[in-house]
């Protein structure tokens, strides 16, 4: 927030206006999360990259702004590209996030309009914005990680694997989510257009949101009932607090500012919160706009509920990819970990690569325990308690790695729970096996 400040007070001092004050916070939110500014080297492709792609946001946006349909087709194939890099290794998937990233800003700013009051030209607002908005989030990150209010940085660069072998029929996970990207911004595009042809942005957003970083069509359908749920309640809030707050003055700016920052501490927690506190600050911007709240809102929030089902209906009739799938390769991948961990043969045994093999199949719960709420009277294996186990698993497996010690009855169970992957009516009791194995 110190860094979306920051770039805020500059963008206002180079171009006064809301658009570009938008920029700037959106850009720093977007990058904090990226983690681009991670290293050296991070830094250096961003500031490379950034003011090439900012050049060529700019004209998609215009194209979006004068040639519609030209400028759709042109974003669509943009995010398709920045999803399908993901195949080429680690470097390609930074560039496909740098890619990404101003397509994604011009989803949220064509509302505003930008009013420059400056002799510098138009055309390097952007590209100096994103600049100014790297440059903060990258001070104020190292300054905080030398403070120890964050965690040091670990960067465990790989040599880029091949691209993986792929038939027409059965494409590799990283295309088949660039090709329900592509599908699911395609069909929001003809929707917005043709039914909503001032508001279609709110479409093409939420089917983004709820497509991008696909882990399975479960988790497209959850992340879509959370963003609906948070943008119902933000909007009932919005509209009841600009009843009371004006809409031109500093109290408001900090409501806003105020309003993003609780959104971000509590989206750990659900993405439904983001959603909700960002529907206040959209409803407290209105005033700077010369909008009224109330008649952006509720249509805003059926835009939103019909961005969602286009999601959803990509994510699970498009070349889907099965949750169950996922869950069970990240599965496979900490117990693997767990192995290497425990195997006396391995002269190097740290916790490091099971804890974050279980923090990547953590990420996955909350979306199979809100199904196991609604299916567990009908369906026998819950996929969710597969996880539940490997959680119970987590702290005592830990402790043993961290001792030294290579029991092998334990070993033994992990070999057993390994080979269960095969049938999912086996993975639980073998999960709950290797549990009491490390705990006996």
């Amino acid at each position: 927030m110190l860094a979306a400040i920051a770039t805020l007070l500059c963008a206002l001092a180079i171009a006064p206006g809301p658009g570009p004050a938008v920029l700037a916070v959106v850009l720093c939110l977007s990058l904090s999360r990226s983690h681009l500014d991670r290293d050296l080297r991070g830094r250096i492709e961003a500031a490379v990259v950034l003011p090439v792609i900012g050049l060529v946001a700019v004209g998609v946006g215009m194209l979006l702004l004068r040639a519609p349909w030209l400028g759709a087709c042109v974003f669509v194939t943009g995010m398709f590209v920045s999803i399908w890099l993901r195949r080429f290794g680690p470097m390609a998937r930074r560039a496909g996030s740098l890619i990404a990233l101003p397509f994604v800003v011009l989803l949220t700013t064509p509302h505003i309009q930008a009013a420059p009051a400056s002799s510098i030209p138009t055309l390097l607002i952007p590209i100096l914005i994103a600049l100014l908005a790297l440059l903060w989030v990258s001070v104020l990150h190292a300054l905080a990680r030398c403070m120890r209010l964050l965690p040091p940085v670990r960067v465990a660069e790989r040599p880029a694997p091949a691209p993986a072998r792929e038939s027409s029929m059965h494409p590799i996970a990283s295309t088949r989510m660039a090709i329900q990207m592509a599908v699911a911004l395609a069909t929001s595009f003809v929707v917005g257009y043709v039914f909503f042809t001032e508001r279609w942005a709110w479409i093409v957003l939420t089917a983004f949101i709820v497509i991008s970083g696909n882990r399975g069509r479960l988790d497209v359908a959850y992340k879509s009932v959370l963003r609906v749920l948070g943008a119902a309640a933000g909007t009932v809030v919005a509209l009841t607090l600009t009843l009371h707050v004006g809409s031109h003055d500093m109290t408001t700016v900090v409501l806003i500012l105020a309003a993003i920052f609780i959104g971000l501490w509590l989206r750990p927690l659900g993405y439904a919160w983001w959603a909700l506190f960002v529907t206040i600050a959209l409803a407290l911007l209105q005033g700077f706009a010369g909008s009224s709240a109330p008649r952006i809102l509720w249509p805003r929030l059926e835009e939103i509920v019909i961005g969602a089902i286009i999601g959803v209906i990509s994510a699970w009739f498009v070349l889907p990819v099965r949750s169950t799938a996922v869950l069970r390769r990240r599965l496979a991948d900490a117990l693997a970990a767990l192995a290497d961990s425990l195997d006396p043969a391995n002269p190097v045994r740290t916790p490091a690569g099971f804890a974050a093999a279980v923090a990547e199949v953590e990420q996955l719960a909350p979306a199979f325990r809100a199904s196991r709420l609604v299916t567990r009277r009908f369906q026998v294996v819950q996929p969710a308690d597969w996880v539940d186990a490997l959680m119970a698993c987590r702290a005592p497996a830990l402790a043993l790695i961290e001792k030294g010690e290579t029991p092998g009855g334990v070993r033994r169970t992990i070999g057993a729970a390994r080979k269960s992957m095969r049938d999912p009516v086996e993975l639980l009791p073998a999960l709950q096996d290797l549990h009491r194995a490390l705990t006996e």
